[in-house]
């Protein structure tokens, strides 16, 4: 199937993430994917978007390089994950944001806490984590919240103290993995009209999702994969119904 495709290629210079040809194969040998070929520019907002089994966590992992290809090219942000040393990839990862559907906060920690965590991580010195965690606290909408505990909060609440985590160290691109899959409608489009707000100060955000109502409303650029394969690369693109 030929790939659908409305956009020109991003210029080599503004690029922060290509993939060229790569394909990743499990133990089993069933092909997670085939020959894919994307690249992302600085600045981007993109939907990587697909249903189960498609390839979609799998590529994620691949950027986080929480997996290795089996064959092809893969860099990010300068850093060419196939020949990366084990011991550079805690420093390639301090320029990634990272969310998650299930939140992953520490339930026995407060909200400041939990922000501050990711600071520590990096050796911030407690005076920057003093102001650093209050001002990102804000920008999400919890700075009256920063003693609460996970418990005390609601589920958009808990995504927000995520969001923050990922976003107090300012990370180049911010990998936002099923987002809004535990949230409500309302608490969806609050977390996505975060997202859109920090991809317009620059931040590469790149958002797996089955959401179809946020994708075809936000009409941003929208990667389609199926078994493994890209099947639609689209600006200004929808979600697309299995044949």
């Amino acid at each position: 199937m030929a790939v659908k495709r409305k956009r020109k290629s991003p210029a080599v210079e503004n690029e922060i993430i290509n993939l060229t040809n790569v394909s990743k194969a499990y133990s089993t040998g069933a092909p997670a994917l085939k020959d894919v070929n994307l690249h992302i520019s600085r600045g981007e907002f993109v939907f990587i978007v697909g249903d189960s089994g498609s390839g979609k966590s799998t590529l994620i992992k691949l950027l986080l390089r929480e997996l290795t290809i089996s064959s092809g090219y893969i860099n990010v942000m300068g850093y060419d994950l196939s020949k990366i040393k084990h011991r550079k990839i805690p420093k390639f990862r301090r320029n990634l944001g990272i969310v998650f559907q299930d939140f992953r906060l520490l339930k026995d920690r407060n909200v400041y806490e939990n922000v501050a965590f990711a600071q520590r991580i990096i050796q911030k010195s407690n005076k920057e984590i003093k102001k650093n965690v209050p001002s990102i606290l804000a920008i999400v909408g919890l700075a009256g919240k920063y003693k609460a505990k996970p418990r005390q909060l609601s589920g958009g609440e808990q995504q927000r103290v995520a969001l923050a985590r990922a976003l107090v160290n300012q990370p180049t691109i911010l990998l936002a993995d099923e987002p809004t899959g535990n949230l409500d409608p309302k608490n969806s489009w609050e977390i996505m009209k975060l997202l859109e707000q920090i991809n317009e100060n620059g931040t590469t955000v790149i958002v797996v999702t089955h959401n179809r109502e946020i994708v075809n409303a936000m009409q941003k650029r929208v990667v389609t994969l199926r078994r493994g394969v890209i099947i639609s690369d689209e600006e200004k693109g929808g979600y697309i119904d299995e044949d």
